[in-house]
């Protein structure tokens, strides 16, 4: 019996380190998308419960669609500036 022929297999390649702008415009577009999806949720909410709440007044669609846009903005201030977390401690780099 001979051995089974092991095949060579080539070396993981090393992942790039993702550009500053690459990594600003994936959360400006998570916060585009989040305030997209919270503001239509609370245009929802806000139609569902003037219908049967409020006999079909206007005020319960804008004030759930402004919680659901005060919502996302609230995310998003959280994503692009980590400082405003409470407990949260942003460590210096050691490059050299």
């Amino acid at each position: 019996m001979s051995a089974p022929a092991t095949v060579p297999t080539a070396p993981a390649p090393i992942a790039a380190p993702i550009p500053s702008e690459d990594q600003i415009a994936r959360k400006f577009d998570n916060c585009v998308a989040d305030l997209l999806v919270n503001a239509g949720l609370g245009f929802g909410v806000g139609v569902v419960a003037s219908v049967l709440l409020f006999r079909r007044r206007g005020w319960p669609v804008a004030l759930s669609t402004g919680f659901g846009a005060g919502v996302a903005y609230s995310n998003c201030n959280y994503s692009l500036n980590p400082y405003v977390l409470p407990g949260t401690k942003i460590l210096p780099s050691n490059r050299s």
